[in-house]
């Protein structure tokens, strides 16, 4: 499971809401149950994937992506061909984040 890093900075009080019907709610949480999950770990996991680009979760969000076929192809192929070249270059992932934090520095604006 992904765990959420420490924040040193910003206070702990917002919150991501949203609506389902309650079947649907019903559903997760007999499904967390199962998984002997809460709700608040699910989805810190999940939004931690996201965020810090997790190939398993990139690939769900490509398929829930309303895009083309051809670019959804496209898209995973430059993924795991970037994620090739980095492996082969013997990066670490503390290397390939202080490069990413290089790259941030340098340009702001991308």
């Amino acid at each position: 499971m992904v765990e959420t890093p420490e924040i040193a900075y910003g206070k702990m009080n917002k919150k991501v809401v949203f609506t389902v019907n309650d079947h649907r709610h019903a559903q997760l949480i007999i499904r967390l149950k199962h998984d002997d999950l809460r709700q608040s770990q699910f989805f810190r996991a999940f939004m931690s994937g996201y965020l810090e680009q997790d190939e398993r979760i990139l690939s769900f969000i490509d398929d829930l992506k309303q895009q083309s076929a051809k670019k959804k192809k496209k898209s995973k192929k430059l993924r795991v061909k970037g994620t090739e070249l980095l492996s082969d270059a013997g990066f670490s992932d503390s290397q390939l984040d202080d490069l990413f934090d290089l790259i941030a520095e340098e340009h702001p604006d991308l």
